[in-house]
């Protein structure tokens, strides 16, 4: 009996435990989601940079984590095209980027760390035994829109890559006292832990794997990149900017360099900028970005880039397809009948294809989002990274017909949050001019209270916002706060004409265009509070929310991050110095335009203010000095307005760090609270 008792409990208690777990289980699928908090950050990871391996079995792309709080980390994985599965292909300790297939298939080579030390790196296509081939170094100094950075030979028996040397400014730039003789005398914001431009100067190297013999093949004082090897084995393809003045003229052109002697073929002179070229597959051609007028600046450029092709001796240049949107790097089929591409619409990012002969541009992918990267494989498979409206950007699989999700590094999360929906909002401006905003709407409504709006204003001013998962604004909605991106006039995305409208006119029509958008947003969602409104925005969107809090005051409360308060000293202290030219055509001391650049700056109209500001500013920006943040907020100061500078060290451009990321958050939260609050009393 106390045998059968002692079976009957044990049945009767797992029995009892199996419905307890059921029901615990039950419980937790029916529980609400919540909405996204400032920590979740921490948690999101994205990939980037996918590859497909020459036979068509594996992708290689990378992972990109947040978790720690100073720096993001990086793993390379392998994903196995029948299996359905992912591994991890390097670890983030280690460091990857640009993992790239040999064209033999049984070997990768990419960027990073091993046993101390910072290059080249060769491993087995499975990644097991790893070789150090040769070491890399970088520079600080701005080198915009940058293509490959290592590439195989056809044989792959040798690897060229871009790696970098001393100027001939080191000595005296790094000397006592330091004497600066360049007109790029600053580093980029991405390296803006430095306080100057280190000099270095970046050169194409070759190194046989066989022997890890390393041979220059470029010298001099220019900067080569954006390498490529030519089928043929013989030659490798480049981008460098060879004005007598580099510093002062921004001007990419297309050279090769000979293998077996080092002779140099040049293969643009142009007063345009190209970029990213790459060989057809039988080498007879070029394809690339490339712009059509006179003067581009190193840090954007208002006229969008579209695909052009030449000849393999330089002859016969002419665009490819008739797409009226800013179009991304181009990449062969490997028939080579065709060319893809990216092209900005609307707010998304589409795949588009041209014929190489027709010149006919068909739609291949265009889904509403963005896609961020793409790599061919045989037939017409195709493997791309995409940033959807419901998370952070993830590889996916098109094969002609249909896609399908590839890997999902976000699910535990997701599936534990209620993402919130945005809609676009189509409207007309002050001169009747269309313009497309995106509205993320706030997760709590109810009746009988009011939910408040937050302008959050993109940089730019090129460029586009749309509909992809953006966690800040997602967070906001969380708080029962709206949030309006508005592509104001300057926008890539909407045709040339639409981009150039902003020529000249900084803090201008722009500007007016986030004020309609506001309006239009609060005129169709009655739930919307007009008495509740916050604005901010980063870099170009931290000078119109600037310029804004001077214009009006129907904002309770701004954040302007890496903004402009002064359109003149921001051109003489950023690290470039050719950008307002470009924007308005001149450079300040020509045709009056300082006193145009004066006349839009904010801080000339400081006495207006009457907004709360809170400035947050990276302590060694370059691209925008924190002496614009220092400006407005000793003249807010004077005016007797509340305002508030966070400093965020180590930071460039932006804020980067996930750390601080969380912390802006968390602080822009509270900002508004407290000037929201006030004004509801």
């Amino acid at each position: 009996m106390r045998t059968d008792s002692s079976n009957e409990n044990s049945w009767w208690n797992a029995r009892i435990t199996f419905f307890g777990l059921l029901a615990i289980l039950i419980a937790a699928s029916l529980e609400p989601q919540s909405g996204f908090t400032p920590e979740d950050i921490y948690r999101l990871k994205n990939v980037d940079d996918v590859q497909i391996s020459p036979n068509g079995l594996a992708l290689l792309y990378t992972e990109v984590d947040h978790s720690d709080k100073q720096s993001s980390t990086i793993s390379v994985k392998l994903f196995h095209i029948k299996k359905g599965t992912s591994r991890v292909f390097r670890h983030s300790g280690k460091g990857g980027r640009h993992p790239r297939w040999s064209p033999d298939g049984l070997h990768v080579a990419l960027i990073g760390k091993l046993n101390g030390k910072f290059g080249l790196i060769v491993t087995d296509a499975v990644g097991g035994k790893e070789r150090f081939i040769a070491e890399v170094k970088g520079t600080n100094h701005p080198l915009p829109s940058l293509g490959e950075r290592l590439s195989w030979a056809p044989d792959s028996k040798s690897i060229a890559f871009v790696s970098t040397t001393p100027g001939p400014e080191t000595d005296e730039a790094s000397g006592d006292p330091i004497i600066i003789r360049r007109y790029l005398y600053k580093p980029s914001a991405r390296e803006g832990r430095t306080r100057f431009n280190d000099n270095r100067r970046s050169h194409i190297f070759l190194v046989l794997l066989e022997s890890g013999e390393v041979r220059q093949l470029t010298d001099g004082v220019y900067y080569e990149h954006s390498v490529g090897f030519s089928p043929k084995g013989n030659e490798i393809l480049f981008v460098s900017n060879r004005e007598p003045e580099p510093d002062r003229f921004f001007n990419y052109d297309i050279f090769t360099v000979s293998i077996s002697d080092g002779h140099i073929r040049r293969l643009t002179r142009t007063e345009n900028a190209e970029y990213r070229p790459v060989w057809s597959p039988d080498g007879t051609r070029i394809a690339y970005q490339g712009t059509t007028r006179g003067l581009t600046s190193s840090e954007t450029t208002m006229e969008d880039t579209h695909v052009w092709m030449i000849n393999a001796d330089g002859t016969n240049r002419r665009e490819v397809g008739t797409v009226d949107n800013r179009q991304g790097a181009p990449a062969w089929s490997p028939d080579g009948q065709y060319l893809f591409f990216t092209v900005q619409e609307h707010g998304n990012r589409s795949l588009y294809r041209v014929g190489a002969q027709s010149g006919k541009p068909e739609v291949v992918l265009q889904e509403r989002g963005l896609i961020r990267s793409f790599a061919l494989g045989s037939d017409k498979n195709v493997v791309y990274v995409f940033h959807s409206p419901i998370d952070l950007a993830q590889v996916y699989w098109f094969d002609g017909t249909s896609s399908r999700r590839l890997t999902d590094s976000n699910q535990e999360l997701l599936s534990q949050r209620e993402i919130a929906e945005t809609v676009v909002i189509d409207y007309l401006s002050f001169d009747g001019m269309p313009v497309q905003a995106y509205l993320t709407l706030p997760l709590r409504r109810g009746h009988g209270w009011r939910n408040p709006l937050i302008a959050m204003i993109k940089g730019g001013p090129h460029g586009q916002r749309g509909a992809e998962f953006n966690h800040k604004a997602q967070v906001y909605s969380s708080q029962g706060w709206a949030i309006l991106q508005v592509n104001y006039r300057g926008s890539s995305g909407y045709g040339q004409a639409f981009a150039d409208a902003i020529f000249g006119d900084q803090n201008g029509g722009e500007a007016k265009d986030v004020l309609f958008g506001v309006q239009a947003a609060l005129r169709r969602y009655d739930f919307l509070d007009p008495k509740r409104l916050g604005v901010e925005g980063g870099s170009y969107g931290g000078q119109l929310t600037n310029w804004l809090v001077t214009q009006t005051r129907i904002f309770n409360a701004a954040i302007p991050i890496a903004s402009i308060s002064n359109l003149v000293s921001f051109n003489y202290m950023a690290y470039y110095h050719d950008y307002l030219a470009v924007e308005f055509g001149s450079y300040p001391h020509q045709n009056n335009l300082m006193d145009l650049l004066w006349e839009r700056s904010p801080l000339r109209y400081v006495a207006q203010v009457s907004t709360p500001v809170m400035l947050v500013h990276g302590e060694n920006d370059n691209d925008v000095p924190i002496a614009e943040a220092e400006q407005f907020y000793i003249a807010l100061k004077d005016v007797g307005v509340e305002a508030v500078m966070v400093r965020y060290p180590r930071e460039g451009h932006g804020v980067r760090e996930a750390g601080h990321k969380v912390d802006l958050i968390k602080r822009s939260i509270d900002w508004y609270e407290r000037h929201f609050e006030f004004a509801a009393r």
